[in-house]
Order: C-alpha cells, then structure tokens, then sequence
C-alpha cells in the first residue's frame, strides 16, 4: 500500500519520565512531526505532572497517562485500545518512544520517500540478523525493524493477524523481555503472514550490523532525522570497543543545528554523570599560558568562597584571587577567630582584584570546609547575586606522605587556579554552556588508590542522602564523578538540592566512632548528580602538565592491570565482573572466583549454603595462621 496524497497518519508517542515530567527535547520532537501528523497521542508511561502536561498540550492531541508496565510496547497496546475504532480513520499509524533526539535532519524528505513506497510497514533503521543472539548467546537474532519507529499502514492495521498479536502479546516485565518477545519478533512475525516491510535507512549499506548504535553519524549525513540515546549513554566500555565517540556525534548533531543543549539537559537528568563525562569525552584540557577562549569571562559574576586553616597555608590561594579577569567578591571562611587579622590583611593586599570581601567565623569546626561552604555562605548562593562561585580550601589530605600531600596540593590548584590565563579559560565554559553546572578536576590517580573504591562505604548512605535530597538522577556505580578534593567551580544553582536541605554543623559532626561515614565527604560525592537534578551537565578539566602526567600513569596501570587478562578491555572487565571480590586472594576467594566464573548457575543455587560456609572457611583460616604465627614466635624465642 502506497501512502495516499492525501492520507491521515496518527503518531502515538511514548514518553517515561521517573520525575513526571516532560524534556524540553521531547516537546522538540513532537513539534518538528506536527505538520506531517493530523493527529498525535502522547502516552505517559507513570505520572505526569501539571507541569508536564502543560508543555505537552501545544504540541500534542491527546494525552494518555497510564501505569508503568510493559515499557513502550505495552503503552503502544494500550494506545491502540484506547483508539479502538477510530483506528480506520487513519492511513497510517507511526508507533514511536522518547529513545531519541530530533528532529536532527528534516522529518519531510524521509516521509516523502517512504510514502511513494508500496509497503504494509516500515522502519526507520533495522538491525541485521545475527547469529549466536547477543542477548542469549545462542540460537538466532533474527533481522528486524528497530522498535523505536515503525509505521503500520491501513491493510495491516485491519488484518486479524495484526489483532491476533496483540491479543496474544505476553507480559513484559524486563528490557529484554522488550527486546526479545516483541522487537525481534515483529517482523518476522508479520513478514510471514504476508505483509511487506521497508526500512529508510537500511544496515545493509552501512559497516555495521547496528548502524542507530554504531554508525550515528553516518546515519545523520545521509538524513537520518534522528540520533537515538543510546550512543551517549550506553556503558562506556562498551562503546569504546567499538570506537562510538560521543563527542563527535555532538558534534555532528550541532552542525545541523539541534539546540545539543536539549541532549544535555536530558543526559544530566537521566544518566550516571561519569557516563556522560566519559561518553561524550567531556574532559577540557585547558591552557596556562594564553587564553583561547573567544567568550569574555569578565561578564560573569564571580563569588570565591575560600576556608582557611593558617595564615601561611591559606595565603599562596589568596594571592590567585587577583588572577581572576574581573574583580570577585570573597568569602574567607574560618572556625579560627584568632586568624582574622591576618586573613582580613592578606584579602584587602589584594587591591583592585577584590571587589567586595568579607572574613567570616563559621561557629564549629565540623565538616570543615563543606559546612563552612554550604551553611555559611548559603544566603550568598541563594541570593541569585552571583553567576559563577569557585570553591577552594587550604587543607591538606590527613593520613597521607608528604610528598602525596603536597600533589595533591598542587593537582587542585593548578587545574581550578593555575594560572589567569588558565582562570579565564576555565570561566570562559561558563560563558559558552549555560547549561553547565559543575567544574571539576578528575578524580586524582597519583599518589592514591580512589580508582574502584571512590564510593568506598559512603555507598549505602549516599543513596539514602539522594532519596533525602530529591536527587532522582541514577547514581554512579563505581567511582561518583565529584570533587573528592572538595574543591570545584560551578552554578549556585547548580547546588538547589544541598541548599534546599538546610543542613546544621550538628549534621556533620564526627560519628566515625559509631561506623557512620562524616557527612562531608558523603555530600560531596553527590555534587555531580544535585546538578544533574536540575538538568546541569558536569565537565572535567585539566591543565596540559597534569593531562600528560594522568593520561600516561593511567595508561601504563592499566597495562600492568590486563597483562594477564585476554581479549578487549570490555571482555576483561566483564571477566572480572562475573568473578567478583577477589579479597586477598585467599584459597576461599579463589574457589568462588572459580565457581563464579565456570559455573554461576550453580552458585546461583548453593548462594544461601555458600555464604555461611565461606564465612566459616575464613574463620578456620583466620585461627591457622594465628596458629602458625604464634609457632614461628615461639621458635624464633627459643633460638634466641
């Protein structure tokens, strides 16, 4: 069947969103099929909020909010019973989700070429058959549309072989449930039955198997309309594999002119931030000696906020704050009311650099730093005064080397103050990108062991903090990207959840003795994801010494690390996986690593007669090599 020239084509749209609400993105979507769609139903998969609704009414028909079962396909099966017999009134039917950004390229001159197209059904992209399935392992991945956005035409939507499928279509409870009983099976299901598939943008003249994954940008130069999701969030590891750089498909999308904001925000608000960071290589390697930036920083308004412990420690920070392009205000925070004299003379030897300061004694010493940060300066973040604050501290790491100590000095300083050429490049991010929200530094690697251990025993109670601070956004599953130095540039508003809370000094008094993590490294473990919250992305920065100095470290760990690893990095990370905690590589670890790794599904069984035992097996071991070293004790007296 042919489109007709004057056909009626209803699009039923799918949209989940955890908060209720509706992405600027998604309204972007529904406006740009608004001319080629007489009618389009917005399915809600959850709850919708009167805020949500109201940016769907302009820009949609109807809107039908449901429970969220059954993932998109469900709320398709719903749409279509909610439709009922007004069905036959439409040539065509386009089922779509929010799985993607657009329109990228023009909606026009696809419809157009898949309207003069004599076909029962079609798709926008396809995935080639595959053998073992990915998803299982074995059998077949047999070829078929991408479930994202196929189009029904009017014979197939008649047909009792299509009324048959979705009166027999099974619950969903899981992704791949999705995938596998409904994506992989429809059209092979309906190609049987003798209906004729199309597809605009076919695999088989891409590199790929997988081209919405894999070749996006290939896709968008050949008028794709469209890019999905899943190239910017997918597991980074993953994606490196396959050498998918987001950072060139931003690129891409933004030189045909998608407001790339729009991924932004979405990504910020729905994505682990270090996924992201890492994803679309969102690291800047800024300059020290000359400024590249074509923004004028000198248009922001700037708060430093600096807490000081010693007039000696805090004062090489001071003398940075004449570095900034424009004068900033200041506040030196302090639990020492002895230091203010000599705090209050090294702020005003600043001169003009100083527009405005204050020297302010925070009641109580604990937290330190952050309850200095976000009790004591709360008034000055939540006035709307300021575009930009930096936040520093002259503390050094306690229980660290000397030499460790003083890099990590240096690490944070250099890449948040190192120079001011450096200071207005690093503002300058700011000018370019209003919807970022935070600036930091990556996680140190000299001199530490933060690598897999950044959440450490804050995990638990991070998210219980987020679910106490409204923060939606999924946390990362590793190591959060955040300023584990407590020191970063970003928007006050960039901190609306931490500041709504009100927290009090009590809140960040020392429980270490009760086993409770101190709540100011906690806190700030959630900077990047309080952001993301309100839809403001992070980004990373370094200067070029300490990029070269990380890059190479890292590279060469890692090759240490793989050395006796097989296959790609994403094929030994996935080994590791499945073994799980090695411990000290002790006999019972290894058993379980063995197990875990050659046979699961038994482990999987024996798990609750497992744990027990292997707690028991490290008791019995625990009191042998006591054993032992008491004998070697003994011995070691008698030969003296």
């Amino acid at each position: 069947m042919v489109f007709p020239s004057d056909g009626r084509r209803l699009v039923i749209y799918v949209v989940y969103d955890r908060r209720g609400g509706i992405d600027e993105y998604v309204v972007h979507a529904l406006a740009g099929l608004r001319d080629r769609a007489t009618r389009i139903l917005v399915v809600v998969n959850g709850s919708l909020t009167p805020e949500g609704r109201k940016r769907l009414e302009p820009v949609s028909d109807e809107i039908l909010v449901r429970k969220n079962v059954g993932f998109d396909i469900w709320a398709h099966k719903d749409a279509l019973d909610h439709m009922g017999t007004d069905l036959r009134d439409f040539d065509e039917v386009v089922f779509t989700n929010d799985t993607w950004f657009g329109p990228v390229r023009p909606y026009g001159p696809v419809f157009d070429r898949m309207d003069a197209l004599d076909v029962d059904f079609w798709g926008m992209t396809d995935h080639a058959r595959e053998e073992p399935n990915p998803f299982t392992g074995e059998g077949v991945l047999p070829y078929h549309l991408q479930s994202f956005w196929i189009a029904v035409r009017r014979d197939m939507l008649a047909s009792d072989r299509w009324a048959r499928y979705w009166r027999e279509l099974p619950e969903m409870p899981s992704y791949f449930d999705a995938v596998l009983k409904h994506e992989t099976l429809f059209t092979e299901t309906f190609v049987q039955a003798g209906f004729t598939s199309g597809v605009a943008f076919a695999s088989d003249d891409y590199p790929t198997d997988h081209p919405a994954l894999f070749n996006p940008t290939l896709l968008l130069d050949d008028g794709c309309p469209l890019v999905k999701r899943r190239p910017f969030f997918h597991w980074p590891v993953f994606l490196d594999r396959h050498a998918v750089i987001g950072r060139t498909l931003v690129e891409s999308v933004e030189g045909y002119g998608y407001p790339t904001a729009l991924i932004l925000d979405n990504l910020a608000r729905t994505v682990p931030a270090k996924v992201i960071n890492t994803n679309l290589a969102m690291l800047e390697v800024l300059p020290r000696t000359v400024v590249t930036a074509s923004e004028d920083p000198s248009v922001l308004r700037v708060l430093v906020v600096l807490h000081a412990t010693g007039i000696a420690t805090v004062a090489p920070l001071v003398e940075r704050l004449s570095w900034f392009p424009a004068p900033v205000d200041v506040i030196v925070t302090t639990s020492d009311g002895a230091l203010v004299p000599g705090l209050e003379e090294l702020v005003s030897a600043q001169g003009a650099g100083v527009r405005d300061a204050h020297v302010r004694v925070v009641p109580s010493d604990e937290g330190r730093d952050m309850s200095a940060f976000l009790i004591g300066c709360r008034d000055e973040l939540l006035d709307g005064g300021y575009d930009v604050f930096v936040k520093l501290h002259d503390r050094l790491p306690v229980r660290r080397g000397r030499t460790v100590a003083e890099y990590f000095r240096r690490y944070m300083r250099d890449n948040l103050v190192g120079s001011p050429a450096y200071i207005a490049n690093l503002l300058a991010l700011f000018v370019r990108e209003p919807g970022l929200g935070v600036v930091i530094p990556p996680v140190i690697e000299t001199g530490y062991a933060t690598t897999g251990e950044g959440w450490s025993w804050y995990r638990g109670m991070g998210h219980d903090m987020a679910d106490r601070l409204g923060i939606r956004v999924p946390l990362d599953g590793v190591t959060p990207l955040s300023p584990l130095g407590g020191m970063w540039a970003g928007r006050p508003a960039s901190l609306r959840p931490l500041l709504d809370e009100k927290f009090t000094y009590r809140d960040f008094r020392d429980r270490s003795r009760e086993r409770v993590p101190d709540m100011q490294r906690l806190l700030e473990r959630l900077v990047s994801a309080a952001a993301g919250e309100d839809g403001y992305h992070v980004r990373t920065v370094l200067d070029p010494e300490h990029a070269s100095l990380t890059h190479l470290a890292v590279e060469y760990k890692i090759d240490q690390l793989a050395v006796n690893l097989p296959g790609y990095p994403v094929e030994q990370i996935q080994f590791l996986h499945r073994a799980g905690w090695m411990g000290t590589a002790g006999a019972v670890a290894f058993f379980r690593m063995y197990m875990k790794t050659n046979h699961n599904a038994v482990v999987e069984r024996l798990d609750p007669v497992m744990r027990p035992f292997g707690r028991g097996a490290r008791a019995v071991l625990r009191t042998a090599r006591a054993g032992v070293a008491t004998g070697r004790r003994l011995v070691r007296g008698g030969r003296a």
